[in-house]
């Protein structure tokens, strides 16, 4: 930890980006780690399970919504930064084509959801989950993260998040209140995405305008790569959700999602790392490629050594914390939860190999490849095992695919012989 304030506290930007990060970071997860072990007894595995599928379901269209900007907007937002009038065009042509996916996200959901026999049942359950699309897509974290002022975020995460908790455990009580659940998280994404729009036209004073034909092209042309990146991430991280609640029982659905809500609240301690950084990364590279080298060599080393210990306490200390957290409903996601133990020592290897070196390398299309054949290999892995095993099988083929674009990213670096290890 020493060496993360060393490197990080060289520079005061960062430093504060960091810790607004980490702060952000520790508001994400510390709130639903409040909730969560009220929630899944309050719930039960199965209408926890069926809420997550939703969830599962509602992240496809918040992918398109999406299209990448979180990395190509943040990167071209980094580089401008020092020219307000570029950054209100970037600002304004990804708000406007997000909102657009929107629209078109919410006719194919409604088709989707008018045409499948399995949505029916719990048609307003998937309707409430939707809404939290459109304020996922209006929130600009991307803008944040490029001009490295992370404040703003903080401020209205831990806002939100302690009405958000304050509502659950006032009006949660019992197990029909699952649509109850849904409405409040919903409505709180919208609030987080108008407050994050309206922060930054308001105190960052970036002009939102209706842009041209070029700007809103090159926006999409810049961000198609690293989209279908997107797209394949999501494939093998939250489909996973979404697949299992294909073959198995809700009951199922819920020992996996609560136990990787657990790995992912520990895997979130290393987030504010990977975050902080890649605004900072873009804009060193440009100054000088062996800076770049160096500061992504000692980042690695660094996530290489937290990363081992998380996943070694999360594997040794599973029972405990799935009995702690989860409750005795639960015993079936100790397993699961060991299983994906080691994600985040794997993701924190990938994101820097990755996110923080082939992206600002341009590296785009490459990096988007091995995605795709990570979600491929995902795909098939998870269609073979998942109806025999369940849970088990989806935490498997999780942990093979992760695996797997780890290994990629590194070989593709020393095959092109950029010396990050």
């Amino acid at each position: 930890m020493k060496k993360i304030f060393q490197i990080i506290g060289s520079n005061k930007v960062l430093f504060k980006n960091f810790t607004s990060l980490s702060l952000l970071q520790i508001a994400n997860y510390l709130f639903p780690l409040i909730t969560l072990p009220y929630l899944v007894r309050v719930l039960g595995p199965e209408k926890y399970g069926l809420v997550n599928f939703a969830a599962a379901f509602a992240m496809y269209f918040s992918i398109i919504t999406d299209y990448g900007f979180n990395l190509s907007a943040t990167q071209d937002i980094s580089v401008n930064r020092k020219n307000p009038e570029r950054t209100s065009q970037i600002f304004s042509a990804v708000i406007t084509i997000k909102m657009i996916l929107f629209f078109i996200s919410a006719i194919l959901f409604t088709i989707i959801i008018s045409i499948f026999p399995i949505f029916k049942k719990d048609l307003l359950l998937f309707a409430i989950t939707f809404v939290s699309v459109f304020g996922s897509g209006l929130f600009p974290i991307w803008f944040y993260q490029g001009i490295e002022k992370m404040s703003y975020i903080l401020l209205i995460n831990v806002i939100s998040r302690t009405i958000l908790t304050s509502l659950i455990f006032l009006f949660v009580k019992q197990e029909s209140d699952y649509l109850l659940f849904a409405i409040l998280n919903s409505i709180t994404f919208v609030i987080v995405g108008i407050a994050g729009f309206v922060f930054a036209i308001t105190k960052i004073k970036v002009k939102f305008f209706f842009p041209g034909k070029e700007i809103l092209k090159q926006q999409l042309v810049d961000g198609w790569n690293l989209f279908l990146s997107t797209i394949w991430i999501n494939l093998y991280t939250t489909s996973n959700v979404f697949v299992l609640g294909l073959f198995a029982p809700a009951n199922i659905v819920g020992y996996f999602a609560a136990a990787d809500k657990v790995r992912m609240a520990f895997q979130g301690i290393l987030s504010p790392l990977t975050q902080s950084v890649f605004p900072h990364v873009n804009k060193m590279l440009s100054e000088s490629y062996e800076r770049f080298i160096g500061f992504n060599k000692k980042i690695l080393k660094i996530g290489f050594g937290i990363g081992v210990l998380i996943s070694l306490v999360i594997f040794i200390f599973a029972q405990p914390i799935v009995n702690i957290v989860l409750g005795n409903d639960y015993q079936s996601s100790v397993l699961v939860l060991r299983i994906i133990a080691w994600l985040p020592l794997i993701v924190i290897l990938s994101n820097v190999l990755g996110i923080q070196t082939m992206i600002p390398l341009n590296k785009h299309k490459a990096f988007s490849m091995i995605l795709f054949f990570a979600a491929l290999i995902n795909l098939i892995i998870s269609f073979i095992i998942v109806p025999i095993y369940f849970e088990i099988g989806t935490s498997i083929s999780l942990l093979v695919t992760e695996m797997f674009v780890t290994v990629s990213f590194y070989l593709f670096l020393k095959l092109n012989k950029i010396k990050i290890i």
